[in-house]
């Protein structure tokens, strides 16, 4: 009953509002309304500072300088295999595998359009029909920067407006279509090994999406925005950031068919961290 109460909340309360107002109180930089708030989160969510490269969590200016904080050098270190592909974010793997029929498996009885998930661009979900596909869901604790699976140069990037339903398993589990109905920003890079995509999906109290290329991408605007980049292209390094959340939610990885297969070892559920292997890119 509690799970149920909860989605139809989702629906009915009015998710851009609270998100917005949310990013307002983590943007305050007043002492006494932000050191009490973070000292409450990293309590309560049980943050360990002490790989952070900024230790005090009141040292930071505001809420949200805290929730992206950087780590240490070395925090996370990169897989030493030049094939495998990287994780690129802390947090656990929701669902991993193949995408069938143009759907992504999204829980038990749940799947969504790889087309509605990338904004409806016909040509860039051709691209990955038939490939393979990694969910990874940041919680509240996890640190909060995306960074690259792999080398590549960015041809496109796609701000697609949409819902802001939580992120969690229960929502995943009876939300149809979740990850392809809330608002996300599709990154897509060539790679050495063919076509990659990484979509950061928003959610319930997310303030705002940036990337290191473009900064803040949601939410200034709430309408379909494509941008394709040219010779200008930037061409980020494996493990370089490429963005973040401020406030966390689920980073979607895609890879074209024939060009990776995830780890045996890696399953829902899973525990991973910014770095580690997901798998292997093939030829």
């Amino acid at each position: 009953m509690r799970e149920r109460l909860f989605i139809i909340t989702q629906y009915l309360l009015p998710q851009h509002l609270i998100s917005r107002l949310a990013g307002c109180l983590a943007n305050c930089t007043w002492a006494w309304v932000k050191n009490p708030f973070i000292t409450w989160f990293v309590k309560r969510y049980d943050v360990d500072m002490r790989e952070a490269e900024q230790t005090d969590p009141t040292a930071f200016a505001c809420f949200n300088d805290f929730f992206t904080r950087a780590l240490k050098p070395g925090a996370r270190p990169l897989d030493p295999q030049a094939d495998s592909i990287l994780c690129p974010a802390d947090g656990t793997i929701s669902q991993l595998g193949k995408i069938e029929h143009g759907r992504i498996f999204q829980a038990k009885g749940q799947s969504f359009s790889v087309l509605e998930l990338l904004g409806g661009h016909a040509e860039h979900a051709a691209l990955f029909q038939g490939g393979e596909f990694a969910t990874v869901y940041l919680s509240p604790k996890d640190y909060h920067r995306v960074h690259m699976p792999t080398g590549g140069t960015l041809t496109d990037m796609v701000y697609v407006p949409g819902k802001l339903f939580s992120v969690n398993q229960a929502t995943a589990e009876n939300v149809p279509e979740l990850f392809a109905r809330n608002e996300r920003v599709v990154c897509l890079f060539d790679t050495s090994h063919g076509p990659m995509a990484v979509v950061l999906v928003g959610a319930m109290i997310v303030a705002s999406v940036e990337t290191v290329w473009a900064g803040l991408v949601a939410p200034p605007t709430r309408q379909l925005r494509s941008e394709r980049y040219g010779q200008a292209a930037p061409a980020l390094e494996r493990g370089a950031e490429m963005g973040r959340f401020k406030l966390g939610s689920t980073a979607i990885v895609l890879f074209g068919p024939g060009h990776a297969a995830w780890d045996p070892a890696m399953c829902a559920g899973s525990a991973v961290s910014m770095g580690q292997a997901l798998g292997k890119l093939l030829e």
